[in-house]
């Protein structure tokens, strides 16, 4: 017995003095991989940061302007002295154009409920109180509506004319500005043209100088014509929208007067103002 366990003792002596190196090479082998992979990782690493910002300078360089810049530059490119009259008549133009939408919005009456108040206040006899509601009420119609209350006592007659000829007024009012803003709309694309002519001028002036026909010789000069050609036409196109939509808004207007007026004559016969105000001539 004491032999056998002897022997399992020897044997497993040798089995772990033989399994030592073995493990210790493994662990080496392992640490040594392991080593090799860390710098394989950091090398790669390196290397994917070092494409990341190419990629990231290459992104910030081909990264496209703005498109303020870019006007800016075109602007520069264009020839400063043929493009700032362009220049001056989109930004005059806009401004009477914004200037004419704003009075206009607020020139539109709800005629309904216009309409209705004086019915009430005429149904009751009572003319100051259809007046004050006139004056109250803000808007072209309104203002026709109250001349037309003021000749209550010439007779239907005198009523039809001061309507019709306060409403001429207020046409002429709500056109106001319209004659400049017609008159930038023509004049924008005409100075984009002046500035084509001087530069095919500068173009040829250039040629002769140089006594070569050179496409680079006179490419500034085509640019110059091009650009503020361009820029003109831009102007006029946009000015033109505006006025356009302005036209329209005076339109809708004016039919709305005309057929009020048409429907405040009713209300003033229905309710037989003329012979409860009238001089009775």
């Amino acid at each position: 017995m004491k032999k056998l366990i002897t022997m399992f003792a020897l044997v497993g002596s040798l089995v772990f003095l033989a399994y030592s190196p073995v493990s210790a090479q493994s662990d080496s082998a392992m640490a040594d991989s392991a080593s090799t992979m860390t710098e394989d990782s950091a090398a790669a690493a390196t290397q994917e940061e070092a494409v990341v910002e190419e990629k990231t300078e290459e992104v910030v360089v081909e990264a496209p302007k703005g498109i303020q810049n870019v006007l800016k530059q075109k602007f520069i490119e264009g020839d400063p002295v043929w493009m700032t009259p362009v220049l001056i008549t989109l930004i005059l133009g806009l401004a009477l154009s914004i200037e004419r939408i704003i009075t206009l919005n607020l020139s539109t009456t709800n005629t309904k409920k216009l309409l209705s108040e004086i019915n009430d206040a005429l149904k009751e006899g009572d003319l100051e109180k259809a007046k004050k509601v006139c004056k109250a009420t803000r808007g072209p119609v309104a203002s026709i509506f109250y001349q037309g209350l003021e000749r209550v006592d010439e007779g239907v007659d005198a009523v039809e004319k001061s309507i019709i000829s306060y409403g001429s007024v207020q046409m002429g009012l709500l056109e106001k500005g319209l004659v400049w803003i017609s008159l930038f709309i023509a004049l924008a694309p005409m100075l984009g043209f002046m500035g084509t002519v001087i530069g095919m001028i500068q173009a040829f002036d250039d040629i002769a100088a140089a006594g070569d026909i050179n496409p680079t010789i006179v490419a500034s000069g085509i640019k110059v014509a091009l650009l503020t050609t361009a820029f003109g036409l831009i102007v006029g196109i946009i000015l033109q929208i505006f006025y356009n939509y302005i036209v329209s808004k005076i339109d809708g207007i004016v039919n709305n007067m005309e057929e009020s007026s048409i429907s405040f004559i009713d209300i003033l016969i229905r309710n037989k103002v003329f012979d409860k105000f009238g001089n009775n001539n």
